[in-house]
């Protein structure tokens, strides 16, 4: 069986390289020259764990080819997984002029019978429309099935995801399609549902929309914790033992970001006024979640008053550990608040300053050396929880810091060894420490 991955980005050289681990024939296929010159010489064009050893082994065994070529992706592919990009456009409509072009060219060049699977998120009726277009496109005589396996892979886990998925979602016209989709993931005996393919499209909407939703019902409940003088991790905690709740996504921070959940909880919401219905709910989660972000610098300004001229120490630019991405992280809008106030900002990551630059430019400094980060600082953020950061002395930070004054926004480090310690120490919904004092009531903002 020959399979073809369209766009080759995070989902889909995920997708690809994995494929190609289980024994199959893939080919990947993106229009970005210098990405697949890259690729084709074993380097990933991003940061993933376990990625760069899996890339070069099916390269090496040749399960595993690059191109630009539509013709030598689509002509005779058994299977083709769409997985290109659908950023959001300024209205929070999904652009899907990328998942369209693919579509076309696949029926353009299609030399055999096909299937299609599109893990691409999108709009619920986009694989109808590819439906219409390919059917109108294609040669006569081939036939070229439409289906819907949305991904669930999460950025920094994403290799494992691909083999240990809670579930498979297949949407699907014809169940003859569905049924061959499902022997290629049947190996990796994960629990499989079929269902239309308006429900496949659906269900990754909902369930990004329903995890962000816990976020931030979590970080309203953290934002009470503080005011009525409440620790947040116990009561996430004593929530989460009721498993129709669960542990998962009740941490409290400063939100989410990435590539998925903003994006795709914005496009749920248009979703939803297209078909005339006021998605309230999701909207409110939303906005809290934009105001979370800024909460860093306003319980800055809270211990030690003006930011100006001060040094400030962003520790974390990804939006979350263990991966280089910095879409919708919170440390930009961070960045962007302690710019505003005049601070002079060091921003370190072990990983994602390169990404940060294209973004951020020489408006900071930047750093992959955490005590360089500290030397002198008056005030450090902690916007992502690295383990180099939830592991770091925090002695360390009292030697090189000029006022150890720390705001936590990931709750990294217990609050039971913070007492330890000659800091001012700052968290999301726990009570605060100031100089081995744990005070009743955290800073209110």
């Amino acid at each position: 069986m020959k399979i073809s991955v369209a766009g080759i980005g995070y989902v889909g050289l995920v997708t690809g390289v994995c494929l190609a681990e289980m024994g199959f024939e893939v080919t990947c296929i993106d229009n970005q020259e210098n990405r697949i010159k890259m690729l084709q010489t074993g380097c990933s064009p991003f940061y993933e764990p376990e990625l760069e050893p899996l890339l070069h082994k099916n390269l090496s065994n040749g399960r595993l080819t690059f191109t630009t070529n539509p013709k030598k992706a689509y002509s005779f592919a058994d299977i083709i997984f769409i997985a290109v990009g659908t950023p959001e456009n300024e209205d929070g409509t999904a652009n899907l002029d990328s998942i369209f072009n693919v579509a076309l060219e696949i029926a353009l060049n299609a030399k055999n019978n096909v299937i299609i699977c599109t893990k691409s998120t999108v709009p619920i009726g986009t694989n109808d429309r590819m439906n219409m277009l390919i059917q109108r496109k294609k040669p006569p005589k081939i036939q070229i099935e439409v289906t819907s396996t949305p991904e669930f892979l999460r950025e920094g886990t994403a290799i494992h995801d691909f083999f240990h998925s809670d579930r498979i979602v297949i949407g699907a016209y014809m169940n003859e399609a569905a049924l061959l989709i499902e022997q290629v993931y049947a190996p990796l005996q994960i629990p499989i549902i079929k269902t239309d393919i308006r429900s496949a499209e659906m269900i990754k909407y909902a369930s990004n929309a329903f995890l962000a939703t816990k976020i931030s019902f979590i970080n309203e409940i953290a934002a009470i914790c503080e005011k009525v003088g409440a620790n947040v991790e116990t009561v996430a905690y004593g929530m989460g033992e009721d498993k129709r709740i669960g542990h998962s996504f009740l941490q409290a921070g400063i939100g989410y970001g990435g590539s998925c959940f903003p994006k795709d909880a914005n496009a749920l919401v248009q979703i939803a006024g297209d078909v005339e219905h006021s998605f309230e709910l999701l909207e409110a989660v939303i906005n809290v979640n934009n105001r979370q972000r800024s909460l860093p610098v306003i319980k800055a300004k809270e211990l030690v008053g003006s930011l100006a001229g001060k040094k400030v120490a962003l520790l974390g630019l990804a939006f979350k550990p263990g991966t280089d991405d910095i879409r919708e992280a919170a440390s930009l809008t961070i960045i962007n608040d302690l710019l505003n106030e005049g601070a002079n900002v060091v921003g370190y990551d072990p990983i994602a300053i390169q990404n940060a630059e294209k973004l951020v430019g020489d408006a900071i400094e930047y750093t992959s050396d955490l005590i360089s980060a500290l030397f002198n600082a008056e005030v450090a953020i902690i916007a992502t929880e690295w383990d180099e950061i939830k592991q770091f002395p925090l002695e360390l930070f009292e030697i090189y810091m000029k006022d150890a004054v720390i705001v936590d926004g990931r709750n990294c480090y217990s609050l039971e060894k913070t007492q330890n310690h000659d800091i001012t120490y700052v968290s999301i919904g726990r009570p605060s420490v100031k100089k081995n004092i744990l005070l009743n009531t955290a800073i209110t903002h």
